[in-house]
């Protein structure tokens, strides 16, 4: 049985994850800071992905390893403190993780590692794909070093996959939950101007990208994980509340948001036209490739 070393593991998507790996036979492993329930057949293991310590043993004879940790970036304001607490959470325990691959004698063949499209400029009609460069401002600065740090994964031999992630769409959290209270109520509406890229993409999507990436031996480097059809903010905003039959046209004007958000409201207001080209290259097929499907599965 393949063992998986998983960090980030409690998140949005690492629940999904978890119970997918479990039924394709492999050895979950998984690292969280307090005690959990082990019925899943999930074996968890005490530790903070911040400091180098025991756990990091973990990973010495996994076949693969899955970094998923990382603070919310919506939701607090971006001051000096919760900057550091961004980066620490994504690049402080990536370091510990290639750290511990380091030590490992029996070195994992891959490590698939979390990023976001927040690596990409913001705001542009210009379709991204992984070739794009970063964009000079703090997401853009924070993914890049994110995947550097991660990237010395395959100085010592192990295939590196870093997965961008979009806005995800899921019952149990992400964007989604936020927005939800509000469209059910009839007061949703796109969120800004509405004419920004918004780059979205299901759940079991993630979940699937990541499945396929483990096992697809010709996968490395970058991966957009979005699904092929973004659409315009108004758009999403229009079709959820087709789905949840709701009247969807109250717009979130951008000062209310920057008011409430600061920095951090550029995640929702500036947009990028992200495009999946590295997986659809490569074979990966989406399960919700159409907005309007996705949603419908998940609310």
């Amino acid at each position: 049985m393949k063992k998986l070393f998983i960090t980030g593991a409690s998140g949005f998507i690492g629940q999904s994850l978890l119970p997918a790996l479990k039924l394709e036979g492999y050895d979950v492993v998984a690292l969280s800071r307090k005690v959990r329930d082990t019925s899943s057949g999930v074996r968890w293991v005490l530790g903070d992905p911040l400091e180098a310590d025991d756990w990091q043993k973990e990973v010495d004879g996994a076949f693969g390893l899955v970094n998923l940790v990382g603070e919310p970036i919506v939701g607090k304001r971006w001051t000096p403190e919760q900057k550091k607490v961004l980066r620490d959470s994504r690049v402080v325990t990536t370091y510990n993780l290639v750290g511990a691959i380091a030590q490992a004698k029996q070195k994992p063949k891959v490590l698939i590692s979390a990023s976001a499209i927040g690596l990409y400029p913001k705001n542009q009609e210009t379709e991204l794909d992984e070739t794009a460069p970063p964009a000079a401002d703090f997401l853009g600065r924070l993914c890049q070093e994110w995947e550097d740090t991660a990237k010395v994964a395959e100085s010592h031999g192990v295939r590196t996959v870093l997965l961008r992630i979009g806005v995800v769409l899921g019952r149990d959290g992400g964007a989604l939950a936020r927005m939800l209270p509000v469209f059910k109520l009839g007061l949703g509406g796109p969120l800004g101007s509405g004419t920004q890229w918004f780059s979205w993409i299901h759940i079991a999507d993630v979940v699937g990208l990541i499945q396929w990436a483990l096992v697809s031996e010709t996968v490395r480097g970058p991966v957009n994980a979005v699904a092929p059809n973004p659409v315009r903010m108004k758009d999403f905003a229009a079709t959820l509340g087709k789905v949840l039959n709701r009247p969807a046209f109250l717009p979130a004007p951008a000062f209310a948001l920057n008011l409430v958000l600061g920095e951090s409201a550029q995640v929702v207001l500036d947009g990028q036209r992200v495009l999946p080209k590295a997986a659809l290259q490569q074979g990966y097929q989406f399960q919700f490739p159409v907005l309007e499907d996705a949603l419908r599965d998940v609310v």
